[in-house]
């Protein structure tokens, strides 16, 4: 009887905690532009590297990339600048410049062709 009794005051806590985590969860969207697999990586890698991002997955198709983040640990703000100092433009934050200059030519859009391997590009 005790034994039950310490499940299910378990089992309650385990489920309000839940409830309140979802709570602080948040999804959005911000516009990322990006070209290949390898931009895929880099982009999505250094959404989650910032603490609090769940998941973060980048759309090569609309340029989209869809966050779910802990609202009391990080902001879009955060995240965009993450991913700005890798080199992309991420909603209203401009790609850092200097790794923009360092990205592979493909991942700049500058009429390199991808070796369809999407680990890299080539010329």
């Amino acid at each position: 009887m005790k034994r039950t009794i310490k499940v299910m005051a378990m089992a309650t806590f385990v489920f309000v905690a839940m409830g309140f985590s979802s709570l602080q969860a948040k999804e959005a969207k911000i516009k990322v532009n990006g070209v290949c697999g390898m931009c895929k990586t880099k982009i999505e890698k250094a959404a989650k590297s910032v603490k609090g991002v769940k998941t973060a997955v980048w759309n090569k198709e609309n340029q989209t990339l869809t966050l779910n983040f802990n609202e009391k640990l990080t902001d879009i703000k955060t995240i965009s600048q993450a991913i700005a100092k890798t080199g992309y433009d991420a909603g209203e934050i401009k790609a850092d410049k200097e790794a923009r200059a360092k990205l592979p030519g493909c991942c700049k859009g500058e009429g390199h062709h991808h070796n369809g391997t999407d680990k890299g590009c080539e010329k």
